[in-house]
């Protein structure tokens, strides 16, 4: 293959980055298209191959893909995805109601509970019983089953999920349920908790299976489509697909367990971040992504990011390991509104790519964050996206003065201003959430910007949390769509048994890893995976006695004897240490859930260095003029340069305006970049 593509689908954009044989990088954006996003990825494709004057069906021959997609998420938030039919134990039908017994707002009394993910009247007991041992107590009760199953086809439920309370120590009754299913309707979607995510707690084991088994029609189709799209216009490589833990797997492999693609294109953003880091030897990073319609903040300390399981979509639980990304409403389509006590927000509504902020003049009557910035002189209105789409500057004064100014009674960019500001605080609030309240200081880290709209903001951002370092590459646009370039093919395989670190069951943990270990091992060789390049990670979670939340260990082996123990729970006490600031060192620990991840390495992203002309670090020769924009309560006439011509070496102080074709970069007074040489933007702020 002569390319490798990356396609991050957002809500109001679709971001492709192509990469060469020799590291040389593409970058494409274009409108996504809500109700047919894989015709959004043909679009990129079609414009990828014109950029290089190729027939679409040999470019498309030529390509490895790789693809991050939000239809999983959507079809949750939306409350979307298929009708679905739940088989639980008799006498646990009110799981879901019940959830883990918390409200999301603890003080509110008048807040209603949440409505379960699946209907009671779609959840039907059957009777069963296995113990915490593995032992049979009550036999599945076959009839029930089959009542159940035929109740849902009279139903006209679109999936089944089957969740036990003990199946983690036995999965047979389940097993047999999937039996009954496949003999009474034949071809329905199903889902098993064994097999999908075999934890303790059936709270979030019975969410993960109940969300795998409503996305399965969904994503399966949606899939179907962009497949069948790709393949008939030239695709001969298999498709890709970013899932949530932060790698890649194959289409045919996702079908089977489509929870895996919830958060799919933003849990790639560390992975590009830890990439383009390396240049300036920085492994402690905060990457942030703001694109038309959402903000997304993730962490990576020592080259880690940030993993959890309690990741919830639209207030569901997925139950799964995730890259831990923290997403508000805040993009450059967000929409600012005031309130009838008059005070002023912006999102979490937005006006994505349909109609698109009003200076779009695709209909869109609401005044954005775009406008905002437009009036403020930070976008140009004929270079926005590289010229490709103009833009009306009046219309963005006109109704921001109707709809903000006239209503604070302000000037219309007094108004603009306070847009910037209020979307600025809700996105330091997003990094807040996920570094300074667990223990993170923001200080210690470097900013990894990405999305189209994050460089007009990073600077203000970085400012407010006292951060000094910020990096903007030159792909900012499409930092996504980089990273899935960048993820392993990645399998994780969950396990449960618990034991404690004085009377340590080793034969039946090892037996259990060895088994999980299988697992992965069968996954990668389905997906082609050379032994020399597969990989493979061990974790437990595990906790002090008395606890109600676990904490992630690494462990050094897959592998464990008496004197690994040991070292075990002193690398527990240390980890509790870091995390929550206290340990108990001669303490018991509790061991719960094994994790192995099953990694296949794909080549390694060769990034080439920018060509400079000349050693100067004067940028003159780049600069296209200047225009007047709005800093620290003024406009200030500032220099406005060309960033395909700015040259590794150069050195620019703020303010400033860096038009690219994907993204505009704001430098603050209080700032100074300094490119680096693969042509990135590091900013270093006083």
């Amino acid at each position: 293959m002569s390319y490798r593509v990356g396609v991050d689908v957002g809500g109001t954009f679709t971001d492709m980055v192509v990469m060469d044989t020799e590291g040389n990088l593409g970058i494409f954006k274009v409108p996504s298209r809500p109700k047919e996003p894989e015709k959004a990825v043909l679009d990129a494709f079609a414009l990828a191959a014109a950029s290089g004057s190729q027939p679409l069906e040999d470019f498309l021959g030529k390509c490895e893909f790789v693809h991050g997609t939000t239809i999983a998420t959507n079809a949750v938030l939306e409350r979307k995805a298929a009708k679905t039919g739940l088989i639980c134990t008799e006498g646990f039908r009110d799981i879901l109601t019940l959830g883990q017994g918390r409200k999301p707002d603890t003080y509110n009394l008048r807040m209603h509970p949440p409505k379960p993910y699946v209907p009671r009247y779609l959840t039907l007991p059957v009777r069963e019983r296995i113990n915490s041992e593995g032992e049979v107590v009550i036999p599945l009760n076959e009839d029930d089953a089959r009542k159940a199953v035929r109740q849902f086809k009279a139903w006209n439920v679109q999936a089944i999920a089957v969740c036990f309370l003990w199946s983690i120590a036995n999965p047979v009754h389940e097993q047999q349920v999937a039996q009954i299913i496949e003999s009474e309707w034949p071809g329905i979607p199903y889902s098993i908790s064994s097999e999908v995510q075999p934890i303790i707690r059936e709270y979030l084991r019975t969410s993960a299976t109940s969300l795998d088994a409503s996305l399965k029609p969904v994503v399966r189709k949606y899939l179907a489509n962009l497949e069948t799209s790709l393949k008939s216009s030239g695709l001969k490589s298999e498709v890709l697909v970013a899932v949530s833990a932060g790698g890649v797997m194959s289409a045919k492999q996702l079908a089977q367990k489509p929870i895996y693609s919830v958060l799919s294109g933003p849990s790639s953003g560390p992975n590009a971040g830890l990439l383009l880091a390396q240049q300036v030897s920085e492994d402690n990073l905060i990457t942030i992504d703001m694109g038309g319609t959402s903000f997304e903040v993730s962490v990576v300390t020592k080259g880690y990011p940030a993993v959890t399981r309690a990741a919830k979509v639209g207030g569901v639980a997925t139950g799964i390991t995730t890259v831990e990304v923290s997403t508000i409403g805040a993009g450059g389509g967000s929409i600012g509104w005031v309130d009838e006590a008059g005070m002023l927000h912006v999102g979490p509504q937005s006006a994505g790519a349909d109609p698109g902020p009003a200076c779009y003049m695709k209909g869109g009557t609401e005044p954005t964050v775009t406008d905002a910035n437009v009036v403020l002189g930070y976008i140009n209105p004929d270079y926005f996206l590289g010229g490709r789409i103009q833009i009306n500057a009046q219309r963005s004064e006109e109704v921001i003065r109707q709809k903000i100014a006239d209503a604070l009674q302000v000037s219309t960019v007094e108004a603009a201003e306070a847009i910037h500001k209020v979307v600025n605080q809700n996105m330091i609030g997003a990094i807040e959430q996920i570094t300074i309240r667990r223990g993170v200081d923001p200080r210690e880290y470097m900013l990894i910007v990405g999305g189209g709209a994050g460089a007009v903001h990073a600077a203000r951002l970085a400012q407010e949390l006292q951060m000094k370092r910020v990096l903007i590459p030159r792909v900012a646009g499409v930092l996504c769509a980089l990273g899935m370039l960048a993820s392993d093919i990645t399998f994780e395989n969950v396990g449960s048994l618990g034991t404690t670190s004085n009377e340590f069951n080793v034969t039946g943990v090892n037996q259990l890893l060895a088994d999980l270990t299988a697992r992965g091992t069968a996954a990668l060789i389905a997906e082609g995976v050379p032994e020399e390049d597969r990989i493979f990670e061990y974790f437990v979670d595990a906790r002090y006695p008395g606890q109600t939340n676990e904490t992630s260990v690494t462990m050094r082996s897959g592998q464990l004897t008496p004197e690994a123990v040991a070292q075990l729970a002193a690398d527990f006490h240390e980890t509790h240490q870091k995390t929550y600031g206290s340990s108990e060192p001669g303490a018991i620990v509790e061991f719960g859930h094994w994790r192995v991840v099953a990694r296949g390495r794909v080549e390694k992203l060769k990034l080439p260095e920018h060509r400079s002309t000349r050693a100067a670090k004067d940028p003159a020769p780049a600069l296209k003029g200047k225009r007047q924009a709005f800093f620290d309560g003024q406009y200030l006439d500032t220099p406005v340069y060309d960033g395909d011509k700015i040259e590794a070496g150069n050195v620019i102080p703020g303010p400033a305006i860096i038009e690219e074709a994907t993204t505009t970069v704001i430098v603050t007074p209080q700032a100074k970049i300094t490119v680096t040489q693969r042509g990135d933007y590091f900013m270093e702020l006083a």
